[in-house]
């Protein structure tokens, strides 16, 4: 009925280990962002891992720069979280088998 089982049992476990190197590979893409008026600096890694802050000097108030890390740091997740799921549909959808009548990638 779905043919060769094994080659896509196969198939199915090499696409689980792309999918855990693409997790592994988030790691290393780092996103960049900062506040509008550059007063506030982040990165972070696809896999939303916070690897820097950078506050200015300029900001002195604890409630504005509360402020401006979080908008910040959202946007930065938000770009994170979009290259993440981005590439880990890639990657699955790159590995499974053809079932006819079973594209659930679209």
């Amino acid at each position: 009925m779905f043919g060769d089982l094994s080659g896509m049992m196969s198939k199915l476990k090499d696409t689980q280990v792309k999918i855990e190197q693409t997790k592994k590979r988030m790691d290393s893409i780092l996103i960049d962002e900062k506040s509008n008026n550059n007063l506030v600096k982040v990165t972070v890694t696809a896999n939303s891992v916070i690897k820097n802050i950078h506050i200015s000097e300029e900001l002195t108030d604890t409630e504005e720069i509360a402020d401006y890390v979080q908008l910040t740091l959202n946007k930065a997740l938000e770009k994170a979280k979009k290259i993440n799921e981005t590439e880990l549909a890639a990657a699955a959808k790159d590995g499974m088998p053809s079932i006819p009548g079973m594209d659930m990638f679209g």
